[in-house]
C-alpha cells in the first residue's frame, strides 16, 4: 500500500516534492491556506494586466532543467517556453546609468568607459569558482549533521568560496570605481541581504546572470509551477485549497497527520505517514507544533528583509524602462544600514521595477504596461505606502524623464503584513532566515526534524536556502533524504555530538587566520 504523504503549503518546494513523490507512488495531498497554489510565487490580475506576485526574473537554470530532468521530461516537452532578457539590467545611479548584460562586447564597451577590463574577468572568474563549487558541493547536498561539513570534499573548498567575507568586499579587490562595485554587488538583495553582509559566496548570482543570461517564462513565473503541479496531479496528487493546518499531530516521537480545518467545519484529522512542511519555518515551528526553546530560538535568528511592492497598471507602453531597472540609492551603504540596523525604511532606498509585459506581451493589454516595483525594506515597524510612492515616483521621474504618476490607473500593494498575513512569512520576511555564515549549511534548520520521525521540510529557511531554482533543488534534496530514511539509510543521531565538535574545532582553527 502507498505511503501517505501530506505537504503543508503549495509554494514552490510543496508543488515540486508533490510532483517528486506522486511520480514515485506516493500518495500525495496538498493543503493550502490561500484560494491558490503558488505561495509568493504566484499571480495577480487587473483588466488584463499580469503580475508576478514574487520572482519576476529566472536565474541558474541547470536547477530548473535539473528538476524536471528528474521527472523524466524537459521545459520544452512540458510546453514551458523561456525568453532571454536582453540587457539584463538598466542601472540607474544619481548621476547616469549602466548596462549590465550577458554579452561580452556590450559589457566590455561599458565598463572599458569606468576602468580595465581586467577587473571584470578575474571577478568573473571568481565568481564562476563559486557558481561550480556551489553546485557541486552545496546546492545538491544533504547537510543533515554538523558531520557534512567536516566531509574533506567539501572543507578543501571553503576558503575558495569566500564565505568569511562580504561580496562588497571581493568586489573592491576586482573593480577600481564605486560604480562597478555597486553594479556587481546589489544582486545579494535576491537572498534579503546587504551587500556589506552577504557572503562573497554568493557572487555566483552575479556570474549565473553574466554568463548564462536572465530569462522570463512565458505567461509568468507561475507558468514553471503549473506544469509541474499538472504533472503532480495527473499522477495522483490532490490539492486541497482553503483548508488551514492547526497542527501537525505526533504521537510517540512520530508524526501520525495533521489536523485540517476549513474556518467552519469541525477541526478533522487527516492521517499521514510523511508530513513534509512547506510554510514558513518559523511559523511552523512557532504555531504548528509544541513550544520549544528551541523554536524561540528560531524567531530571534536573523532574518532577511521584508519589501513593499507595488503593482501597477499603466495606460501607455513605456519605452524609458527596461525589462529590469534597478534604481541605486546615492547613500549606498546607508540604504542598506537603514534597513538591516536602523530606521527600517531608508529615506532613500535603492529599489527594482519589473516591466514583463517588455519581454512577454501577453503580461498586459495591447498598447499598455505591467509595471512592478519591489522596495526592500526592514519587516519591522509601520510603513507610509504614500509616502513611499511618492519616492519611488519622484526618482523615477528624474531619472528616466517620464512622469509614471498619471499612467497609472490600478494599483495593488504588498506590505510586510500582507506578506505575513498572506503566506504566514515571519516578520513579513519575504525570504525567510539570514543566509549569514552561521545560518547555512548544517547550522540552517535540517530537512529532518531531530525529534519527529516522518516530518520533513522544504523551502527558503530550511537547506540549501532560499530562491525558486534553490528551493527546487531543495526539494530533490528533502524527498532524497525521505527515500533514505525509508531505506535505513539515514545517519543516526549520536554522531550530531561528534560531528559538531569536530567542525567546530576546525572553525576555531580557521576563524583566526582570516582576522
Amino acid at each position: 500500500m502507498a505511503k501517505k504523504v501530506v505537504i503543508i503549503g503549495a509554494g514552490v518546494g510543496g508543488i515540486a516534492c508533490a510532483a517528486r513523490l506522486s511520480k514515485a507512488g506516493f500518495d500525495v495531498t496538498v493543503i493550502e491556506k490561500n484560494n491558490f497554489a503558488g505561495g509568493r510565487c504566484s499571480l495577480m490580475y487587473n483588466a488584463g494586466h499580469r503580475f508576478d506576485t514574487g520572482p519576476s526574473l529566472l536565474l541558474l537554470p541547470i536547477l530548473f532543467h535539473q528538476t524536471f530532468a528528474d521527472l523524466g521530461t524537459t521545459l520544452e516537452k512540458e510546453g514551458v517556453e523561456l525568453l532571454k532578457c536582453e540587457p539584463n539590467y538598466q542601472l540607474f545611479f544619481h548621476d547616469g546609468q549602466f548596462t549590465l548584460s550577458s554579452d561580452l562586447s556590450t559589457m566590455h564597451k561599458h565598463i572599458t568607459e569606468l576602468e580595465p577590463f581586467d577587473g571584470y574577468l578575474s571577478f568573473l572568474g571568481e565568481a564562476g569558482k563559486h557558481y561550480s563549487l556551489s553546485l557541486e558541493h552545496v546546492l545538491n547536498k544533504n547537510f543533515g549533521s554538523f558531520l557534512n561539513m567536516a566531509r574533506p570534499s567539501f572543507l578543501r573548498h571553503v576558503l575558495t568560496l569566500h564565505p568569511f567575507e562580504s561580496i562588497w568586499s571581493r568586489a573592491c579587490r576586482h573593480f577600481k570605481t564605486d560604480r562597478l562595485r555597486r553594479a556587481f554587488t546589489f544582486a545579494s538583495m535576491y537572498m534579503g541581504m546587504s551587500p556589506f553582509e552577504a557572503p562573497g559566496t554568493y557572487s555566483l548570482l552575479q556570474y549565473t546572470e553574466c554568463v548564462e543570461g536572465i530569462w522570463y517564462p512565458r505567461g509568468g513565473f507561475y507558468r514553471l509551477l503549473e506544469v509541474l503541479l499538472n504533472m503532480s496531479k495527473r499522477n495522483g496528487a490532490k490539492y486541497l485549497l482553503e483548508t488551514n493546518v492547526n497542527r501537525i499531530v505526533t504521537d510517540s516521537g512520530k508524526v501520525t497527520g495533521v489536523e485540517i480545518s476549513t474556518g467552519t467545519e469541525t477541526p478533522e484529522i487527516l492521517s499521514a505517514d510523511i508530513v513534509i512542511c512547506n510554510a514558513d519555518l518559523v511559523y511552523a515551528y512557532n504555531n504548528l507544533l509544541p513550544p520549544t526553546k528551541h523554536a524561540e530560538r528560531l524567531a530571534n535568528r536573523k532574518q532577511s528583509c521584508s519589501s513593499v511592492s507595488f503593482y501597477w497598471s499603466i495606460k501607455t507602453k513605456v519605452p524609458a524602462l527596461q525589462i529590469h531597472n534597478i534604481f541605486l540609492a546615492e547613500a549606498y551603504q546607508e540604504s542598506f544600514d537603514d534597513i538591516f540596523h536602523g530606521v527600517g525604511i531608508p529615506s532613500e532606498p535603492s529599489f527594482y521595477v519589473n516591466v514583463p509585459s517588455h519581454v512577454d506581451p501577453s503580461a498586459a493589454p495591447d498598447g499598455k504596461d505591467s509595471i512592478i516595483v519591489l522596495v526592500p525594506i526592514s519587516s519591522k515597524g509601520s510603513v507610509d505606502v504614500d509616502k513611499l510612492r511618492k519616492h519611488i515616483l519622484s526618482v523615477i521621474h528624474k531619472r528616466t524623464g517620464t512622469d509614471l504618476a498619471p499612467l497609472i490607473y490600478h494599483e495593488i500593494v504588498n506590505t510586510p503584513q500582507e506578506w505575513e498575513s498572506k503566506f504566514n512569512l515571519h516578520q513579513g520576511s519575504i525570504l525567510g532566515l539570514s543566509h549569514s555564515f552561521f545560518n547555512v549549511l548544517s547550522f540552517r534548520p535540517r530537512i529532518r526534524h531531530d525529534k519527529y520521525q516522518g516530518l520533513y521540510f522544504v523551502g527558503a529557511s530550511t537547506h540549501p536556502g532560499t530562491g525558486v531554482p534553490v528551493v527546487l533543488a531543495g526539494s530533490g534534496l528533502t524527498v532524497k533524504e525521505i527515500m533514505n530514511d525509508l531505506n535505513g539509510n539515514s545517519i543516526r543521531y549520536q554522531w550530531y555530538l561528534l560531528s559538531a565538535a569536530l567542525v567546530l574545532a576546525i572553525l576555531a582553527l580557521v576563524l583566526p587566520l582570516l582576522s
